[in-house]
C-alpha cells in the first residue's frame, strides 16, 4: 500500500508549480485539469501535464492527473492526451454513481491495451463531493478494482446542499463520516478535503488531526506549506508508536496464557483496542518509522 498523507493539487497549466512540487517529498502530486484550470486553459493544461510526465523527475511521489468530471465532455480527452506520459493514475471528481467510474475504467482498459501498458496499472481516486455521491458512496467504493482511494470534497458538497461552511464542520460531518466508513468497508484509503486558510499551519494540522481521528489516512493540500502539518498529523508520534507496541506485545503475552481481555495501566484492553494499536503500527510502517 502507498502512503498518501498529503495529496497536493497543482494547476496543470503551470510547469513551474509542477516542478516545484515534484522536487519535494509530498506523497501524492495531483496535476489538475478541472477546477484549478480556467475553461480556456484546458488544452494548455493537458499539454503541460504530458510534458511534465515525460520530463520532470517526481522521485517517490505518486503522480496523478485530475480530469474533468464524467459528463463534462472533456473526461476522455483529458485521459487520452495525457496517458502516454505514464501517470500513476487519475482522479475523477464529482463522482455520483458507480457508472461514472465504470466508464473511466473501461476507457483505461482500452488505452492500456492500445499503449502496451500492464492491465490495471493505472489507479483511480474518486472524489465524492455531491449529495448524490454521498448517497451512493458504497456503490462508488465497489465500482472498479482500480480504485485505491476515496477523496472527500467538503467545499463542493456544502455548495451542493446549500450549507454554510464553518470551522467546526458539523454541516458536513455526516458526509465526512460516510466517506471514511465506505473507504474502510472496501479496503480503500480515505483522503479528507482541503483546509482553505493557507496562512494557518496549526489550524491545518488540527483539522487534519481530527480527520486522522475519524480514520482518514491523508488530506488534500492546496499549497506546499501545508505538506509539513499534514505529514505530522497523519504520522504516529514516537510516543504513540511506543504505546501501541506495548498494547500489542501485552495482548500477545496474555493470549499465550489463554487470557482475552486484560488490564494495562488501569485500563481494560480487548481486541478492539488491540486492533487500534495495530493500525497505529501499520501507519508507522508506511511512514518509514518502523
Amino acid at each position: 500500500m502507498r502512503i498518501r498523507r498529503a495529496a497536493l493539487y497543482m494547476p496543470g497549466d503551470s510547469m513551474r508549480k509542477i516542478q516545484k512540487a515534484a522536487a519535494m517529498t509530498v506523497d501524492t502530486i495531483i496535476m489538475d485539469i478541472e477546477d484549478g484550470v480556467a475553461r480556456t486553459r484546458k488544452a494548455a493544461a493537458r499539454a503541460t501535464i504530458l510534458e511534465a510526465l515525460r520530463t520532470v523527475e517526481f522521485g517517490a511521489n505518486e503522480k496523478l492527473v485530475r480530469v474533468n468530471p464524467v459528463g463534462s465532455g472533456w473526461t476522455a480527452q483529458d485521459i487520452i492526451e495525457t496517458v502516454t506520459g505514464h501517470p500513476d493514475g487519475y482522479v475523477v471528481p464529482k463522482v455520483e454513481s458507480a457508472a461514472d467510474l465504470i466508464y473511466v475504467d473501461r476507457l483505461l482498459n482500452d488505452l492500456e491495451a492500445q499503449h502496451c501498458l500492464e492491465r490495471g496499472s493505472l489507479t483511480l481516486h474518486a472524489i465524492v463531493e455531491t449529495a448524490r455521491g454521498i448517497l451512493n458512496v458504497a456503490e462508488i467504493a465497489q465500482a472498479s478494482p482500480r480504485l485505491t482511494a476515496l477523496q472527500f470534497g467538503a467545499e463542493d458538497l456544502a455548495g451542493d446542499i446549500g450549507a454554510t461552511r464553518t470551522p467546526a464542520g458539523w454541516e458536513v460531518f455526516y458526509a465526512r463520516s460516510a466517506v471514511v466508513t465506505a473507504a474502510a468497508a472496501f479496503r480503500l484509503q480515505a483522503i479528507d478535503g482541503v483546509y482553505l486558510n493557507l496562512d494557518d499551519p496549526e489550524g491545518c494540522y488540527e483539522d487534519a488531526k481530527r480527520a486522522a481521528e475519524l480514520g482518514y489516512t491523508g488530506k488534500m493540500a492546496i499549497h506546499p506549506k501545508q505538506i509539513e502539518p499534514l505529514h505530522r498529523a497523519f504520522t504516529p508520534t514516537d510516543e504513540e508508536i511506543a504505546a501501541a507496541r506495548r498494547v500489542v506485545e501485552a495482548a500477545a503475552a496474555h493470549q499465550a496464557e489463554g487470557v482475552g481481555a486484560f488490564a494495562l495501566d488501569g485500563k481494560m484492553v480487548d481486541q478492539p483496542i488491540v486492533n487500534e494499536a495495530q493500525h497505529v503500527l501499520a501507519k508507522a510502517r508506511l511512514a518509514g518509522k518502523l
